[in-house]
């Protein structure tokens, strides 16, 4: 099945190429005499009325033969202005451009295909607003954005895409908010996301998240009456007086107007499984149980009356070993203050911490073994490594984890699924091709190497991989193959597009074609530069393939003969 793959991935993009020449050609009265997919030895014909159509025996590349009085080919009296050369140069310039403008177009409709069965979505309500950013003290867990400076929204990731795009300005929402509408404006805060091959890139923000904390709560206080009545941190409650509960909001409200009554509350607790899987995993298992809590009446909020919180700062994994380890933090601890400021949330404490990697931190905890303030000082450890395109990177590893599940909304469908599939459709175009001239300039300048180059047998291989995982997987593949084909013919290199566009620009400025004979060493030297690249993307997808085996093997005869 790879080869069918294979053969139905290259030809699609072939045929899409050359029918991009073939049709401008075509629509400017060129006169074609053959189209072609493949090379060589011709497996199959079909004679047109005035073109021959044909399947030739090698299948990487193909072309589309206008008739050219620079090739000596025979031009009869009525041809004489169906001929390549008698069209004006922009009308040239246009048929050298359509077949990789073809390949950069084909993705559209490719992503399309992939986009228009996406869904359900989650819908865009407000799960949780970070301190510290815009919206906090705007915006309120709960709030359904209806639209977002008059563009409507749908799902959440609409209004994701709107803010991203909108760094530095202010956007007015439409809010729906306890069964009415009002207009929140809200800052957009820039920030700079660095992506592969070292391009940052700058979006927005306003400090929002999807989905509603779940119902985990935190117990720090061992004098506390859900302590007492035997409920501890990380139990995830389900129900309170057989009410379902799904989310920290909905135990909220539940407990909120207790007056002092003792209600039933119904956990389950995640139990650590020692050397699950032989050691292999970490493991945890759910115990249930159920207990009758009696809240103070004299609180004024949850924690005062029960000494229940939500376990956002609560450290659920701390690695032995690792720097908050060594500083004495240990699962179910609470942080508390980063650098003597206090942390008002998880995410608030990654982020000061992540900011300035690089230094010591003061961090304090309440610990869950004692109840007592403890503290201690952590910096980070640094990693490097180098991607897949061989460029090197430092990063700064956040080993202690909480755990902080959350309750999806009910998902919704798209209001509008065929604008959405074709916006994101051109945005995955723009996207993928401006990644791939990144990474040329990038080789260009040397910071990528040339042993990132790929050929026939790595498109082989994702061919085949894609293709076994489901139409969609192989669509995508399809689609980054044929804007890498469409960049890649716009080289100025002989021989391909980009090629003979170089001439038609020097045509223009000459006001005359360049000599027969600079033509025809131009065109041996941009072979001669095909071949190697051939040769190199050969090279390189066999050592990728077999050079790792190939080596093993060899150190394993090494140690063989050394014993």
């Amino acid at each position: 099945m790879d080869v069918v793959y294979f053969v139905i991935l290259v030809s699609s993009l072939i045929f899409v190429h050359e029918l991009g020449h073939f049709l401008f050609a075509k629509a400017f009265g060129v006169k074609v005499l053959t189209f072609s997919l493949g090379f060589g030895p011709k497996l199959l014909r079909l004679r047109g009325r005035e073109t021959e159509y044909c399947i030739s025996i090698v299948p990487l590349g193909g072309y589309v033969r206008m008739l050219e009085e620079s090739r000596s080919d025979i031009v009869l009296p009525e041809d004489r202005q169906r001929t390549f050369e008698s069209l004006a140069i922009y009308k040239r310039v246009m048929i050298a451009l359509a077949g990789p403008l073809m390949n950069l177009a084909f993705p559209v409709l490719l992503y399309f295909s992939v986009f228009v069965s996406d869904g359900p979505f989650l819908p865009p309500t407000v799960g949780v607003v970070l301190p510290n950013h815009p919206a906090d003290g705007k915006l309120l867990p709960g709030d359904r954005i209806m639209a977002a400076d008059g563009e409507d929204v749908g799902t959440f990731d609409e209004l994701k895409r709107v803010i991203g795009q909108s760094p530095g300005k202010t956007l007015r929402f439409t809010v729906f908010r306890d069964n009415h509408h009002v207009d929140v404006e809200v800052p957009v805060e820039g920030r700079t996301e660095r992506r592969e091959l070292d391009v940052s890139e700058r979006v927005g923000t306003i400090g929002i998240q999807p989905s509603a904390p779940a119902p985990v709560i935190g117990v720090p206080n061992s004098e506390s009456p859900a302590y007492r009545a035997g409920l501890r941190s990380f139990d995830f409650i389900t129900q309170v007086s057989g009410s379902p509960v799904r989310k920290y909001m909905d135990l909220t409200a539940a407990l909120n107007d207790n007056a002092g009554e003792t209600l039933p509350i119904t956990y389950l607790r995640p139990t650590l499984v020692p050397n699950a899987l032989g050691g292999l995993a970490d493991v945890a298992v759910f115990e249930a149980g159920v207990v009758a809590l009696t809240p103070d009446p004299s609180g004024t909020t949850l924690f005062e009356r029960t000494g229940i919180e939500l376990a956002d700062l609560y450290a659920a994994i701390v690695p032995e070993g690792s720097v908050f380890y060594r500083a004495g933090l240990r699962p179910g601890d609470r942080i508390l203050r980063l650098d003597d400021e206090p942390v008002p949330a998880w995410s608030t404490f990654c982020e000061r911490i992540l900011a300035e990697p690089n230094r010591p931190h003061r961090i304090e905890y309440q610990a869950a073994r004692d109840g007592r303030v403890r503290s201690g000082t952590v910096q980070l450890r640094r990693e490097e490594f180098n991607d897949e395109h061989g460029q090197s990177f430092e990063r700064y590893v956040l080993e202690i984890q909480h755990w902080g599940p959350v309750s999806p909304d009910d998902r919704v469908a798209h209001p509008t699924p065929i604008r959405y599939a074709f916006t994101k459709a051109l945005e995955e175009t723009a996207s993928v091709t401006r990644f791939v001239l990144v990474g040329l300039v990038r080789l260009v300048q040397g910071r990528i190497s040339l042993s990132s180059l790929s050929g026939p047998i790595t498109i082989f291989q994702v061919a085949g991989e894609e293709g076994r995982k489901g139409t969609d997987y192989f669509l995508w593949a399809m689609a980054l193959v044929s804007i890498n084909l469409g960049l890649f013919n716009l080289l100025p290199i002989p021989v391909l597009d980009g090629g003979h566009l170089l001439f038609l620009l020097i045509e223009g400025l000459l006001r005359r074609p360049l000599p027969l004979r600079v033509r025809e060493m131009a065109h041996i030297v941009g072979m001669a530069i095909l071949i190697g690249l051939m040769l190199l993307a050969f090279k390189n997808d066999i050592d990728k393939r077999w050079g790792g085996a190939i080596g093993a093997r060899a150190a394993l005869a090494s140690d063989e003969r050394s014993g």
